[in-house]
């Protein structure tokens, strides 16, 4: 049996249409002869596929000025009237068909609001620091460090021995600046202390990045010792209308000369600041602290470099590995490793930690939350784009004669694909004036979502974003329609009259129920994943912390001495008890130290807080050993006690782990020897995406800064924060009233959880909103086209109950195909993906599961329900005679 034989390899037919398109018609002959002949010769040479390749660039090369037809004023004249007269037909049929229409226009509308307000926050988000003249080659130091408990932990900072290596080894560099951050002080200008914030800078950032100087020279005016560089806004704020160059401005008892005024801050730049503090002021007063250059003291700073123009990166990152690897090996604790950061990536990048130290609030959105929020969009679009295609091929019927009489008349398949998505198109960009009188309304909605977007991202209209939403709409418009435009350029003239129902995308699917299938699978997980989401963020809210939090409001004394203001504290009746302590522990604050036992070679960094004698009564901690701190030290070298965690007890074996045998035993803590004095049960120091860790509770002694602990009764405890306050602004009017129920305190710490869970919530809404709307008009045409059959089954006896399940079962088979794949889906998706990074999560019950399913379920069946009952009473007589 002879094997039949196979069809000589030929070029690809797009790129001979190509040529024919763009060729002179008296070359186009002779053209493609020489193609075919290079072909048919690199054919043997190297074979079909690179033939092909080879073919096509080809095709590409004689694409020149002296090949190109010349336009013809006739067919493109003729062209444009064709979309003129695509246009009319579109706008006739879509007031013709009011109801799909209206669903159409609408569902887009909503749908395309969403897709507005992510092209708005991602370009808001990528104009970030756009304003350095020379930003493309501005980078920032990040340090990754590895200890004993961390691996490979990435921190926004670096040490400002790591700024002074790169300057003096590294080649390659054309300027270094190293910022330190927690410049947070009150000026003095005459009775009057007012707060102003920023950080130490070395004279070269104003080289590195574009601060433009209104007055003051920017070459000198951050080199000698407490010279202070203000923004215009900080300089009002401080002087009025007075000239500020050349004051003095006092702190703590110091005077600051302003050297330098410059222009307020661009809304998109990552720093923010309102003044410049020599960085040389920085050294004098750390000129005693041995840490201040240390090589693994990163956490208060900032390295920024600027390479040269013909500089290589990879030469530059192989210089900071030999950097790190030489200052490593004298290291014992811990090892860094330096990277480099592009300007541009610091706001938009990889999420990096940030020590308790560094006090600048620094917008930052990670590209995961992007991609989400991105697919999030896409799939609500989606779901509009689909209600689009559902009912226009539901409306086959009802435009087969018009589309056959179109190919009747001579139109081709192309003719017809461009009057199809021409008509989309259309319906998109009217639908893109409703999106955009919803996004106007959506914008406040989602900054309350996310209060702290409001000093992330502006959303206001510019040009470039009225450019990407016209581009957007017709890209919308483009995906909705080509499906129908595709099906219906397909269908052949002689067969315009027949049922598209029986085009088949699987086995035992039309194409209408398979896009049913799949939207109704996106929205059931949308939902789903809302539901278990919000029952997850519930449980982290009530996660038993090792100590209790309710009624306790921590106010930040902001430097000021705390003890007259507790003596205003102690008169209220409403404050149960009264504690400091440093820092407020379980939000995402860390302040720790390295910790040693009875080998000083081995060490571990715990989380550590200082507290006075009254916290721990104050928050109800249990103590398994020992007892409280007695008594409070004068001086931090006179503090010898510490209360440690059940964890430090395992970690160094301790007392062989038994908590009463570790009292009395004396523990290492940042090169002070230590008497463990009580051990309390393990703690979540951290947030409860880390895993319970070693903590110790310092003596808090005079001079510490200061957070005040509140322990209120009553119910109203807004009454007793406002009286608080009051009490406040009498203390201290300078500085705003800081405080916060250590309640909400854990709320904000899930901040972005809770409002990534918000708006999944809202985008599920809306996607059902979409779906039902898609439903709606689907159940509307599916009884208008079966009322004959109605009328013969009344006819025959059938009640409206029989009738209702009849007309309805189609779609219920949909939806439980489509809750078998969404449950499932949802389910292993947070299972394998995201509670894995909770290590304290909640089991993922049924209850949530199901919720989302029976919502839909309702709603899906009130609809069919409603059309259906109203089909089902009407009179068949008389439909069966119009029919």
């Amino acid at each position: 049996m002879t094997r039949p034989q196979q069809p000589a390899p030929r070029p690809p037919a797009w790129a001979l249409r190509f040529l024919a398109w763009y060729c002179k018609p008296g070359l186009a002959e002779d053209l493609t002869g020489d193609l075919f002949e290079y072909f048919e010769r690199n054919l043997r040479r190297v074979g079909p596929r690179r033939a092909r390749w080879i073919f096509i660039l080809d095709t590409l090369k004689f694409f020149r000025p002296y090949t190109v037809r010349s336009p013809q004023f006739l067919p493109l004249f003729f062209h444009w009237f064709m979309i003129g007269s695509y246009l009319k037909t579109s706008t006739r049929n879509a007031f013709r068909n009011k109801l799909f229409s209206s669903i159409n226009v609408f569902g887009l509308a909503v749908a395309m609001s969403v897709g507005l307000l992510l092209i708005s926050f991602v370009l808001d988000l990528r104009s970030y620091d756009r304003f350095n003249e020379r930003g493309d080659r501005i980078f920032r130091v990040s340090s990754v460090l590895t200890t004993e408990r961390v691996q490979n932990s990435k921190f926004a900072s670096a040490s400002v021995r790591t700024g002074r290596l790169i300057r003096e080894k590294v080649s390659g560099i054309e300027e270094v600046a190293v910022v330190r951050d927690g410049f947070a002080r009150d000026a003095t200008i005459g009775d009057h202390h007012l707060p102003v914030q920023g950080y130490w800078a070395e004279p070269s950032l104003l080289r590195i990045l574009t601060l433009p100087m209104v007055e003051g020279d920017p070459e000198t005016a951050l080199e000698e010792p407490y010279a202070i560089v203000l923004t215009e806004s900080a300089a009002t704020k401080l002087f009025g209308r007075e000239p500020a160059l050349g004051q003095t401005l006092q702190f703590d008892s110091i005077a600051y000369e302003v050297t330098g005024i410059l222009g307020d801050l661009p809304f998109f730049s990552h720093l923010k600041f309102e003044a410049l503090v020599s960085f040389a002021t920085a050294e004098r007063e750390h000129r005693f602290d041995p840490e201040f250059e240390a090589w693994t003291d990163m956490w208060s700073n900032y390295v920024y470099v600027m390479p040269e123009k013909r500089a290589d990166p990879a030469s530059i990152r192989s210089q900071l590995e030999a950097i790190a690897r030489d200052e490593n090996q004298m290291q014992q604790l811990a090892s860094i490793r330096l990277e480099l950061l592009p300007l541009y990536k610091i706001v938009v990048g990889e999420s990096l930690q940030r020590s308790e130290g560094l006090h600048t609030v620094q917008p930052h959105m990670s590209p995961f939350v992007l991609w989400m929020l991105g697919g999030l969009a896409f799939v609500v679009i989606l779901s509009a784009c689909f209600n689009y295609t559902n009912l226009s091929i539901a409306r086959a019927m009802r435009r087969f004669k018009e589309i056959g009489l179109r190919k009747t008349m001579g139109a081709g398949r192309r003719q017809v694909r461009e009057q199809l998505l021409a008509e989309s198109i259309l319906i998109s960009l009217a639908s893109l004036l409703l999106s955009y009188a919803l996004f106007l309304v959506l914008r406040p909605q989602l900054i309350q979502l996310a209060p702290e977007l409001q000093h992330t991202v502006r959303l206001e209209l510019t040009p470039a974003m009225v450019l990407a939403f016209v581009l957007f709409s017709i890209a919308v418009g483009g995906i909705a329609g080509f499906l129908p435009a595709l099906f219906f350029s397909k269908v052949p003239a002689i067969q315009a009259l027949r049922n598209v129902a029986s085009v088949k995308v699987f086995k035992h699917l039309s194409l209408r129920r398979a896009l049913v299938v799949l939207q109704y699978t996106i929205t059931l997980i949308l939902i789903t994943a809302t539901s278990v989401g919000y029952v997850q963020y519930k449980h982290i809210l009530h996660f038993d912390l090792g100590f209790r939090t309710d009624n306790i409001l921590n106010i930040n004394l902001q430097g000021n001495n705390p003890e007259p203001f507790l003596a205003e504290l102690e008169k209220m009746p409403e404050i149960r008890a009264l504690s400091r302590s440093l820092i407020i522990t379980s939000v995402g604050n860390y302040w720790g130290g390295f910790l040693k036992y009875k080998d000083t070679r081995d060490s571990a960094l715990i989380g550590t807080n200082l507290v006075d004698e009254n916290y721990l009564p104050l928050h109800e901690y249990e103590f398994l050993a020992g007892g409280n701190f007695v008594g409070r030290p004068a001086t931090p070298e006179a503090a010898r006690e510490v209360i440690v965690s059940l964890q430090v007890l395992k970690r160094f074996q301790i007392g062989e782990t038994d908590p009463r045998k570790a009292i009395g035993e004396e523990v290492i803590l940042n090169g002070r020897k230590l008497t463990i004095a009580g051990v309390v049960p393990d703690i979540h120091y951290g947030t409860i995406q880390d895993r319970v860790a070693p903590v110790a509770f310092l003596q808090w002694t005079p001079g510490n800064r200061t957070m005040i602990n509140a322990k209120i009764q009553g119910a109203d405890l807004q009454a007793t924060r406002t009286k608080i306050q009051a009490a406040w602004e009498k203390f201290d009017p300078d500085h705003p009233f800081q405080a916060e129920f250590y309640t909400d305190a854990i709320e904000n710490a899930y901040s972005e959880l809770s409002s990534l869970i918000k708006i999944i919530g809202f985008l599920s809404i809306l996607a059902i909103s979409i779906a039902s709307l898609g439903m709606f008009g689907m159940l509307v045409f599916s009884t208008e086209t079966r009322r004959k059959e109605i009328g013969i089954r009344k006819v025959m006896g059938a009640g409206p109950a029989n009738l209702i399940y009849v007309l309805s079962r189609d779609f219920l088979s949909m939806l439980t195909l489509s809750a078998l794949i969404a449950l499932p889906v949802t389910y292993l998706f947070f299972q394998k993906m995201v509670l894995t990074r909770f290590p304290y999560h909640t089991p993922v019950g049924l209850s949530e599961m199901g919720a989302g399913l029976l919502g839909v379920l309702v709603i899906a069946f009130g609809m069919m329900a409603s059309q259906t009952w109203k089909t089902a009473m009407s009179d068949p007589a008389g439909v069966l005679k119009t029919e």
